[in-house]
């Protein structure tokens, strides 16, 4: 059970011990609103200001540390590529300068291992919004979060996060680009390594994937089909799996770079050249596809924009402001390189 933000029974709460979103209900606000009253921030109505900052002083609340020394925007990450890390983080850092916010990060992965909760020594840096690039965020995170006035935003959620605010890429149109582009190079066979199946942007590659087929009028042989996490041993170990089948692909579409530098280690093996006798495309665009050899043919995340996004879209709800559109998405874009190319029987 995650601690924080909730009361024990219906005990009366000792003078400072409510939260934020206590004080939010019992003024019949927004946390958000609550959260602007205490920063000095402008944005709420003279009589909505007068009746929090009574509620404020009626129940001793401690008002949190002055904003130019609160840290800031907190990004939490679980076992992250550091090139999609530092993409995420400098795209957010861009929007924090604009206000002169610090820009600290978790790792949430390096915590659990040692059996530490991640949670409550975020809460006690005092930040101003939290921008989650985990895929687990859940629904209980979001409320204790909520509870301390603190907005969530979700990176690639895998929807029990929502209706908290999410930023991703067009996951769906960029397997369908990254397909077609193999279907035109004249593949039919094209096998499928996909991610955990509980991620929302797996599925939405998957289905992608399937319409561009099901578009081209190529059926699906779903032996060519295979799931696992996002590393590179797995897509090594699925990628052999798909080859040495008896009739196997002469394309592979991978979940993620990762997997597809597995598919290419999978096809040194077995003695296959990439592109001559495999296409392989990954997804995401770290910066060693460019370097790898071949050079990966991959579908590019605009990773800085989709942590501007989330930067702004946390900033905006931590003034009492609501977004427009609770699930952004941003255009991801299909980069041709070597690794792809007409298969030897077209």
């Amino acid at each position: 059970m995650i601690g924080g933000g909730r009361s024990q029974g219906r005990r009366t709460p000792r003078r400072g011990d409510l939260s934020v979103g206590a004080i939010a209900r019992l003024a019949g606000v927004s946390p958000p609103t609550v959260s602007k009253v205490l920063h000095g921030r402008a944005g709420v109505g003279e009589s909505t200001r007068e009746r929090v900052e009574e509620l404020l002083r009626e129940h001793g609340y401690r008002r949190p540390v002055p904003e130019g020394s609160a840290s800031g925007l907190e990004v939490v990450f679980r076992d992250m590529v550091g090139s999609i890390a530092i993409e995420i983080m400098r795209g957010v850092e861009q929007v924090a300068a604009t206000r002169r916010l610090g820009v600290g990060f978790t790792d949430v992965g390096s915590l659990e291992s040692a059996g530490l909760p991640w949670v409550e020594p975020l809460l006690l840096r005092r930040p101003v919004g939290v921008i989650a690039a985990v895929p687990d965020v859940t629904a209980e995170h979001r409320g204790v979060f909520e509870a301390h006035g603190v907005p969530l935003v979700a990176l690639d959620p895998t929807g029990d996060v929502h209706p908290a605010p999410s930023v991703g890429s067009t996951s769906w149109s960029g397997a369908l680009e990254a397909t077609r582009h193999l279907l035109e190079l004249g593949h039919r066979r094209i096998g499928l390594i996909t991610g955990p199946a509980g991620f929302l942007a797996a599925r939405a590659r998957l289905d992608g994937f399937l319409a561009a087929l099901d578009t081209a009028g190529v059926p699906f042989d779903e032996r060519l089909m295979r799931g696992g996490p996002f590393l590179a041993e797995h897509g090594r170990d699925l990628g052999s799996q798909l080859l040495t089948l008896p009739d196997p692909p002469t394309a592979v579409v991978c979940g993620n770079d990762l997997q597809a530098f597995g598919v290419y280690e999978a096809a040194r093996l077995l003695g296959l050249r990439i592109p001559d006798d495999l296409s392989v495309v990954g997804f995401d665009d770290i910066e060693h596809c460019a370097w790898a050899a071949p050079a990966l043919t991959t579908v590019r995340q605009p990773f800085a924009e989709i942590g501007a996004t989330a930067a702004r879209i946390a900033l905006a709800l931590a003034d009492g402001e609501r977004p427009p559109r609770p699930v952004v998405e941003l255009g991801a874009a299909l980069v041709v390189r070597d690794s792809t190319a007409p298969p030897r029987s077209a």
